[in-house]
């Protein structure tokens, strides 16, 4: 009986640990706490463009004979910055002024033809008086005359169709030469001289021209998911890659109602005011944008590896020191709640679940993680991290507040500045389940 029971210890002993066999040292991965702003955020990215760009064309058809006007030229309102050949131009208001001439004369005979015809209806009315003619003579006669002033109506009109076709080839003679409608800096010039431009369909265009590039915008591609956290007036950060690691500032003027739907991802474009007064920024820049949705200054902040680890079962044990379980881990060191008691759970005789009160042999919280069969513990509100104090972690609960996605803000807790983090342990592996002697 009692070499059966030895032999059962014996196997409890070598089943019970099966990392027990290597005694690798324990070691921590850790972050610092650190202080500073920290802000709720909602990226996008976005293309700067000048506020107000007008893109400068030729009316009409021809070639390009002039260029006063280049690339980041500055250019006054009513500047000429092109001239194209007016030959062909010419040509048309000359042929229209003969027109016109020919029209006229026309109307001239025309007015002739109606007062002749005039004279003989009156002649003919004096004779029918007189019972000289017959009443189908004067019938006649009328019959010529309104011919006549029909005939001088039509010709006023062909008078007025030529005089309109002169003043549109006037019109389109003046423009041959263009001019900047605008105050601003030439972005862009299309053609180049002796370059025939046609504008049978549409107008080509010859310049792009930015009002004001000390005054540009950024329209941002905003994810459908975030578009309701943004509102007109809040501020934005962004930077491009012209400008490694400086910051630039904007603010949202608009939220556009306006869907775009790429590859079945649905985003709206918030547009972003910006000012440029030093001309860094240039049309056509992405920008990687940061909308500022809250921010507290000054605030103690918590990495989120921190927040983000839980120990193992095993893990906690290793750190009180019970890597062999044999119970008799550290005593006194206060890490885990308290001083004093075991540094382990001590099971009874009979070999049943641990007794005593939790880790630690104090009053302290239980571990935090669960891991292989651990067991865990609802803090409320607040969030267990585990500080490095002389070489050996703590549990410390928080109440954390506004994260920015790397770190969090601690509303409530025992840290400070400067103190270290466990973000990781090294040197002990969660054991398998075990089906003889777990706990």
């Amino acid at each position: 009986m009692a070499l059966a029971l030895l032999a059962g210890g014996v196997a409890f002993l070598l089943i019970k640990k099966p990392w027990a066999k290597s005694a690798a040292p324990i070691t921590y991965s850790t972050v610092a706490v650190g202080k500073g702003n920290i802000a709720a955020q909602v990226t996008a990215n976005g293309t700067l463009s000048a506020r107000g760009t007008v893109l400068v064309g030729a009316q009409v058809s021809g070639r390009v004979v002039e260029l006063h006007a280049d690339f980041n030229d500055k250019v006054k309102k009513g500047q000429l910055i092109a001239k194209l050949d007016p030959q062909v131009l010419q040509a048309q208001i000359d042929q229209s002024s003969a027109s016109l001439a020919l029209a006229a004369a026309n109307v001239n005979k025309a007015q002739v033809a109606v007062a002749d015809a005039d004279r003989q209806l009156k002649r003919q009315k004096t004779l029918q008086e007189q019972q000289l003619v017959a009443g189908a003579t004067v019938e006649s006669a009328e019959v010529a005359y309104d011919t006549a002033r029909a005939a001088l109506l039509a010709a006023k009109a062909s008078s007025a169709q030529a005089q309109a076709n002169l003043s549109q080839a006037k019109l389109n003679l003046s423009y041959a030469t263009i001019y900047s409608p605008v105050d601003g800096v030439v972005l862009s010039r299309a053609v180049d001289v002796g370059q025939t431009v046609a504008a049978s369909l549409s107008a080509p265009t010859l310049f792009t021209i930015a009002e004001d590039l000390a005054r540009m915008q950024i329209d941002t591609a905003v994810a459908e998911a975030d578009v309701g956290r943004l509102t007109e007036g809040m501020k934005a950060q962004f930077t491009v890659d012209a400008f490694s690691g400086k910051t630039f500032e904007g603010v949202v003027r608009q939220v556009r109602n306006a869907p775009t739907t790429t590859s079945g991802v649905v985003t709206y474009d918030a547009v972003i005011d910006v000012e440029n007064p030093e001309l860094q920024l240039r049309p056509g820049m992405t920008a990687n944008v940061t909308f500022v949705l809250q921010q507290v200054a000054d605030a103690v902040k918590i990495p989120n590896a921190a927040l983000r680890f839980k120990p193992t079962r095993e893990q906690m044990q290793a750190m009180r020191g019970d890597r062999d379980g044999s119970g008799s881990g550290r005593r006194g060191s206060g890490n885990w709640g308290g001083s004093g008691g075991s540094g382990g759970r001590q099971r009874d005789a009979a070999g049943g679940p641990p007794a005593g009160g939790p880790p630690g042999g104090g009053g302290g919280p239980p571990p935090a993680g669960g891991g292989s069969g651990g067991r865990t513990r609802d803090f409320g509100d607040k969030k267990p991290v585990y500080k490095l104090v002389d070489g050996q972690p703590k549990m410390v609960l928080i109440k954390p507040g506004l994260t920015d996605g790397s770190s969090t803000q601690m509303v409530e807790g025992d840290l400070q500045p400067g103190d270290l983090l466990v973000t990781e342990i090294q040197g002990v592996a969660a054991a398998p389940n075990r089906k003889v002697g777990a706990f």
